[in-house]
């Protein structure tokens, strides 16, 4: 959607055309799998990193794309909060030192972002959700200043005809009633790309499904939203909401939202999973398409299925679907969009690594894991995560097993296999996937962020808190050490930095609500 020049979708005749346009994709897509075009091998691997931008003080900076001028790159693009940008990394093939190219290639372009940023007074920040965000940096004055943003926001307001009504509870509760889709602006994510050749796509697919809950435990990093401790992923449960085309009635509840984990495990083939998204979910936008896919085909070229990406990129499966062209050649993926952004670059990679060597090893017995596990332990084990992290419980092949005990004695030596079958280095499979494993034996981003912001609260108030706890996020994170390494911070720990006092740091804000015809007494 990126690339694309989009406008709002409202007359009949753009609705039909679109919707031809949708078909034709549909009908390309399946000739080139049936006539085997879509590419099996060599398997490779990509990621997006997106990361917020903060002032000196580690408040949010809406200067993005001042930065992205700057930086002058064509790996970077924008996000809808015009605080975050996101990086493309290369496609790297599955084998090898794939991995430790990849760190490296993120190294660079995020130092070269951190440059450009200190030249506007800015810093860049790899976290879920970004501490010091508060309301007033979710207004429609803090998005990106770029159409496509705007025109999905009234898409989305039209479809719902009413505001964004947030609930999420935690240990903490948030209550928030809001008028547009920049509340998906508090999010930051790491999305991990891994092609999947076409002949076993269902079953990876559902695999990618189940094993979901237990690869998200371990890489929480989004427990604090607005200085509430809510979930140890709130991503999950802010995303789902805030971009939810579904008005808030119970007549409309059995409608799947836009953001989800999905419903069932899937059968048939890949352009099943397309149909069902393009049945469920009205499309919203739509751009200039000039040629149609399946005369594209019969005349030898390769098409980009523009309108069906269009309409995928508006659609947000925790485990998406994918279709593209690289070098001339179709192929697909399975875009991983659970995981978060940071602690640190090495515990991204470590994060994808682990993912990617449980999605290649998966052992024989799982495969048709739809007709082994009940979708819905699936799909409860992945809220459980969301929820508590490490500390969720998971039904697995009808056992109660704890998140550490799932993943020491299954599914670290599973990924370890699954690696070694594509000839990935020793050297680069052991350093990472040990992050994986002292970070379960340890603590991970969440429980970083939430012990350091109770020890913080206890000689401060909120706002200052979480200043002082961003930026040593920070600081610690530009060493790009692991995050099972860093010790929590005390209550005394203060900012490098002099504070500009304002009200906020100083006062209360535990209200108490009196009515006029209350006893004087009360």
């Amino acid at each position: 959607m990126g690339n694309l020049h989009v406008t709002l979708l409202t007359t009949k005749e753009d609705k039909a055309n679109y919707i031809h346009q949708l078909t034709k994709d549909i009908e390309a897509l399946e000739l080139m799998i049936s006539e085997g075009m879509i590419e099996k091998s060599p398997i490779r691997i990509g990621a997006e990193q997106e990361f917020c931008i903060v002032d000196n003080e580690f408040l949010p900076n809406n200067n993005a794309l001042e930065i992205l001028k700057d930086v002058n790159d064509p790996h970077f693009t924008t996000e809808i909060g015009n605080y975050n940008l996101e990086i493309n990394l290369d496609p790297f093939e599955l084998k090898d030192d794939c991995f430790s190219k990849l760190h490296n290639q993120l190294k660079t372009l995020l130092q070269k972002a951190k440059t450009s940023a200190s030249k506007h007074d800015s810093k860049v920040v790899l976290t879920g959700i970004l501490p010091t965000l508060s309301i007033k940096h979710i207004g429609n004055e803090n998005m990106t200043p770029i159409p496509r943003y705007s025109v999905l926001n009234e898409a989305i307001k039209a479809s719902r005809k009413q505001d964004f009504n947030i609930h999420i509870k935690g240990v903490d509760e948030l209550n928030l009633l809001h008028n547009s889709v920049m509340l998906e602006g508090c999010n930051t994510s790491f999305q991990a790309h891994l092609q999947i050749n076409p002949d076993d796509f269902i079953d990876s697919y559902n695999w990618a499904q189940a094993i979901s809950g237990p690869i998200l435990s371990v890489g929480t990093n989004s427990p604090i939203l607005f200085g509430k401790e809510l979930w140890s992923e709130t991503r999950i449960a802010l995303f789902t909401q805030s971009v939810d085309t579904r008005a808030n009635s119970f007549l409309l509840n059995e409608k799947q939202s836009r953001v989800s984990f999905g419903n069932h495990w899937e059968t048939g083939t890949i352009t099943d999973i397309f149909k069902d998204n393009i049945s469920r979910f009205r499309s919203l936008v739509t751009s200039e398409f000039v040629k149609d896919s399946v005369e594209m085909l019969k005349d030898g070229e390769i098409p980009k299925l523009k309108a069906l990406s269009l309409h995928n990129g508006t659609v947000y499966r925790w485990n998406r679907v994918c279709y593209g062209v690289g070098d001339g050649k179709p192929h697909l993926r399975i875009e991983n969009r659970y995981l978060p952004s940071g602690p640190s670059m090495v515990d991204e990679i470590a994060n994808m690594m682990f993912w990617v060597g449980v999605m290649t090893g998966r052992p024989k017995e799982y495969n048709n894991i739809n007709k082994i596990m009940d979708f819905k332990d699936a799909k409860s084990n992945f809220f459980s995560a969301a929820r508590y992290g490490m500390s969720a419980q998971f039904n697995w092949n009808n056992k109660i097993v704890s998140s550490q005990d799932l993943i020491l004695n299954e599914l670290l030596p599973m990924a370890y296999r699954g690696l070694y079958s594509y000839g990935i280095s020793p050297k680069d499979a052991e350093y990472y996937l040990t992050i994986i494993k002292n970070r379960v034996q340890a603590y991970n981003g969440s429980e970083w962020i939430v012990k350091s912001y109770r020890n913080l609260m206890q000689s401060k108030k909120r706002k200052e808190a979480l200043q002082v706890l961003t930026e040593n996020l920070y600081l610690k994170q530009d060493r790009d050490y692991p995050v099972a390494t860093w010790k929590t911070l005390n209550k005394n720990t203060n900012t490098s930095f002099q504070l500009e006092q304002k009200v906020h740091h100083i006062m209360n804000t535990d209200i108490f609500s009196v009515d006029k015809r209350d006893s004087l007494e009360l």
